[in-house]
């Protein structure tokens, strides 16, 4: 099943289209949804009349990850259904032909980071956190979003974000160039529009060529990592995982 009636999608001419992520209060990451954000990514993907695609979200968070309410509940059939969620939607965000730009208006934590991470160009407020948790709840990381953080990260921020599990503000996001520009919640959705419509000016085949001449290699690799993980079956979660999330929840 997906789930796209989170994402609103907004025309803003000149072939720029916005992808607005609403599913109060977090962005909440959950299988159906995570295949409907790929069927709506894929879908822009495929317009020719799309020349760059504005990510953001409507609520104070970008999206702070899984539930962790509803899953550290997950049993088998949940853990295998989000990790092929994680993987498929942000796949089809990472692969995308298109230009994406996010405008990161909060907190981009765990899964919900992976939005930033597979886009193009990220512009963030000056209140923006940037982790990667999933160490801290007891869980390792799905071969897709794995293989996109080695890529979009250089090896010491991925040691610092994935290992010790806590998150960075803005400017040390800019300083590790995890993020591209710093602008004030009020001029945020102004410079994303800005600079999509400046992506949309390229010649689309050449970006398009150009992005898989930088990704192409780094895609096949995680998608055989992917295959090997759904051939593998096994279990996403240990012995350690509800526990681990029942104290982050507090």
């Amino acid at each position: 099943m997906a789930d796209q009636s989170w994402i609103t999608q907004k025309d803003h001419g000149d072939g720029v289209v916005e992808v607005v992520l609403e599913y109060a209060p977090v962005n909440a990451l959950e299988p159906a949804r995570l295949m409907g954000f790929r069927n709506v990514m894929n879908d822009l993907s495929a317009d020719d009349d799309v020349r760059a695609i504005v990510l953001s979200s409507a609520l104070k968070v970008f999206s702070a990850g899984l539930n962790l309410k509803q899953a550290q509940h997950f049993d088998l059939a949940d853990q295998r259904a989000i990790v092929d969620g994680l993987n498929q939607g942000f796949m089809a965000l990472f692969a995308s032909s298109k230009p994406v730009i996010c405008a990161i208006n909060g907190h981009a934590i765990a899964g919900g980071l992976f939005f930033v991470l597979s886009s193009d160009h990220r512009i963030a407020v000056p209140r923006a956190q940037f982790g990667l948790a999933e160490v801290r709840v007891g869980v390792g990381f799905p071969a897709g979003p794995l293989g996109i953080a080695r890529a979009m990260l250089d090896a010491n921020m991925t040691r610092r974000m994935m290992m010790r599990g806590q998150p960075i503000d803005a400017n040390a996001a800019l300083s590790a160039g995890l993020v591209d520009e710093i602008v004030e919640p009020e001029a945020l959705t102004q410079a994303a529009l800005d600079a999509a419509r400046e992506f949309a000016q390229i010649p689309p085949a050449a970006y398009a060529a150009v992005k898989s001449q930088l990704r192409a290699d780094i895609i096949a690799r995680i998608t055989a990592a992917i295959d090997a993980e759904r051939t593998a079956d096994l279990p996403w979660y240990t012995d350690e995982t509800a526990a681990a999330m029942a104290r982050m929840i507090g």
